[in-house]
């Protein structure tokens, strides 16, 4: 049984259609990448899972139980964090303050403390007691990411980590997603950078419009079937 699991997802915003049966499957310890263009539906299927937007209770499964119709704090409660696009940092609340609010209200005891985040991102200690619209992108980033960890999450969502960011920042975000995994955390991966994708994920799903256009392996994908499943040429 897959650790998560959508079949035949759907998302509306309002009258408008995002998603068209989007059928996935998480296996415990992978990471999977959700490729495609601008507006291909990706961010929305995050929100779908972390309960964001309206989703079918048994379009969605954790452990085989449907999740689809669960609000976004008991979404969090059973062990979906999601890294949103655009960091969304409390700008009022410190770096610290920032980390410590992911765990409010989890119970969930595991190897995500203050001081292991701090070992991950070294540069968030250093800059703990700083206001975030002092801090870098990749800073902010960062402690976007350490701020959901804090909940001990089994699956992490990320929403276009890389967006905006220097190719080093970038390398530096990514050589953690390894070390996050090792610690038993599943990841599903929203990224435009597909070469990024390809390197961290151990399958791959491409949308198109809404659609899922491709699913495989990286070593089985090739740059045409990619190409074409993302452009739809």
């Amino acid at each position: 049984m897959p650790l998560l699991e959508t079949k035949n997802l759907t998302a509306f915003y309002g009258d408008f259609q995002a998603l068209y049966g989007i059928d996935t499957a998480l296996e415990k310890g992978e990471t999977i990448a959700i490729i495609g263009a601008n507006g291909a539906g990706k961010s929305t299927f995050l929100k779908a899972i972390a309960g964001l937007i309206h989703a079918a209770p048994d379009s969605i499964l954790l452990d085989g139980e449907p999740i689809g119709a669960r609000r976004a704090a008991d979404i969090v409660k059973s062990g979906i964090a999601l890294v949103p696009e655009g960091r969304r940092l409390f700008p009022s609340l410190t770096v610290e303050e920032n980390l410590r609010i992911g765990a409010y209200g989890n119970r969930t005891k595991g190897a995500w403390t203050l001081e292991r985040v701090c070992q991950l991102f070294p540069i968030l200690k250093e800059r703990r007691l700083a206001a975030p619209s002092t801090l870098s992108g990749g800073q902010q980033q960062m402690a976007a990411i350490g701020r959901a960890l804090m909940s001990n999450p089994r699956i992490l969502l990320c929403d276009e980590i890389s967006l905006g960011l220097a190719p080093i920042v970038i390398s530096d975000i990514y050589a953690a997603l390894p070390q996050i995994k090792a610690d038993g955390t599943s990841i599903v991966l929203v990224e435009q950078d597909i070469v990024q994708a390809m390197k961290v994920a151990d399958r791959v799903y491409c949308f198109q419009e809404g659609r899922l256009s491709l699913a495989g392996r990286p070593g089985e994908l090739t740059r045409d079937s990619i190409h074409r499943a993302y452009f739809g040429q």
